[in-house]
């Protein structure tokens, strides 16, 4: 089910076509992307595939999935940044952002104090110049998801 005022849903209706950078990996119930105004490199986003507001509304098939979500997400970022941990927060509460998503932002050693913890948001809602460009974000996407699928070829039992 989708929303016509939401604009991640609005990116699921035309899932096939999306760039890298919105369709870094995927399954059944979540899609990640990267997020589009970001000045932070690796700045992640957890989408449901199906409109959902809250998380309490999460089916418990994509309860299930969610933390391993995470945890793969925190890994590959960690593995490809070297940030030494990751943030993940979740609001939807922007107009048009409703749709329940998850943040899960790398956190270098030597990001400045006054953008760590809730100040990293300073990093997001960047203006033009500043935002990590659409191709870097590709790139990147492309190495995350060789990377997520390197890790699910190595948990796969033979």
């Amino acid at each position: 089910m989708t929303h016509p005022d939401c604009h991640v849903c609005a990116n699921e209706a035309r899932f096939e076509d999306l760039p890298p950078r919105e369709r870094i990996a995927h399954d059944a119930y979540w899609r990640v992307a990267h997020a589009f105004d970001s000045a932070l490199p690796g700045w992640l986003v957890l989408l449901p595939r199906r409109h959902v507001t809250a998380v309490h509304d999460l089916t418990d098939a994509e309860a299930d999935v969610l933390g391993r979500w995470q945890v793969r997400l925190s890994r590959a970022l960690r593995d490809e940044t070297g940030c030494v941990k990751t943030y993940v927060m979740q609001f939807a509460e922007a107009a048009g952002f409703g749709h329940v998503h998850f943040h899960v932002v790398p956190r270098s050693e030597d990001l400045p104090d006054d953008q760590r913890g809730p100040a990293v948001f300073a990093l997001l809602g960047a203006r033009e110049g500043e935002r990590v460009t659409e191709e870097r974000a590709d790139r990147l996407a492309l190495v995350l998801r060789e990377r997520l699928g390197r890790a699910d070829a190595a948990a796969t039992p033979e």
